[in-house]
């Protein structure tokens, strides 16, 4: 699993919010992925991106803080539009600091958050998990909770909370028919355009919260203090267009790879395969 810098994002936040610079993950298949190739075809060249946002929001107690619990704070992933990532993700694990009961905190539906209360600031692990068909591989995040504005000359508030947000684009390569056919019409995840006539499997169903539509965050309660990275469709159109050159420059090297006179394999249409 890599990561790679992209453009940093130009997030809007509030007073008293913060956004961490933006990367593109690149998620790898694992030995197993590799294994099922001849149970469950994979597309190749094709890559399906999806953005999302971890972060954590916090406020203040006031009169009612304590010096054990002077804060009530959230910890969350999100789509970077808000909609529902239980077609993707099948359950995110929140490790906290040690000093917390239970500090392994499983979250098997989306929305996937937690809240909890407490005085001190920490590094929280986030670990995403997919379904079977998306990746076998875990994806490890790591994001800071934030409890205090960087101006602490004031009194703080608690109508105004601290946010801390990250933007990431996950990016699956050579995904799954499966996966494909279950998320191409989904608004949380980006799908290059497939070639004419280019027929998928029906999709097959996954029992999850996201299909009853209850875990999108678009109403959420904190839903008002999450930061705008960039207008919904401009972010969507970014990402399409990065697997339209891709898919291009795909299909340039292999032209050019004809008239060097390399024997080509019958391939379908439009640059994709099965592997």
């Amino acid at each position: 699993m890599s990561v790679r810098k992209v453009g940093e994002t130009q997030p809007q936040p509030e007073e008293g919010g913060s956004a961490q610079t933006s990367q593109s993950i690149r998620i790898s298949k694992s030995a197993e992925d590799t294994d099922k190739k001849g149970t469950n075809r994979r597309l190749k060249d094709v890559e399906i991106c999806v953005p999302i946002v971890y972060g954590t929001i916090a406020f203040y107690l006031g009169r009612k803080a304590s010096e054990s619990q002077s804060h009530k704070w959230t910890v969350y992933v999100r789509g970077a539009t808000n909609e529902d990532l239980g077609v993707v993700v099948k359950r995110v694990i929140f490790q906290l600091h040690p000093s917390f009961n239970n500090p392994m905190r499983v979250v098997d539906s989306p929305p996937f958050e937690l809240t909890e209360c407490g005085w001190g600031e920490f590094e929280i692990s986030i670990s995403l998990f997919f379904h079977s068909d998306v990746c076998e591989r875990q994806l490890d995040l790591f994001h800071p909770l934030k409890l205090y504005t960087e101006d602490e000359s004031g009194p703080q508030s608690t109508k105004r909370p601290v946010v801390m947000e990250s933007y990431n684009e996950l990016v699956f390569p050579d995904p799954s028919e499966a996966f494909v056919a279950r998320v191409q019409n989904h608004p949380a995840v980006v799908v290059p355009r497939l070639p004419a006539g280019f027929n998928l499997p029906n999709p097959e169903s996954i029992d999850c919260v996201y299909e009853k539509g209850r875990g999108d965050t678009k109403d959420h309660p904190l839903s008002q203090w999450f930061l705008n990275f960039s207008e919904p469709d401009e972010l969507l159109k970014l990402a399409a267009a990065r697997q339209e050159v891709q898919a291009h420059i795909v299909n340039v090297r292999r032209k050019l790879s004809m008239l060097d006179g390399v024997p080509q394999l019958s391939k379908p249409p439009s640059g994709y395969e099965y592997t």
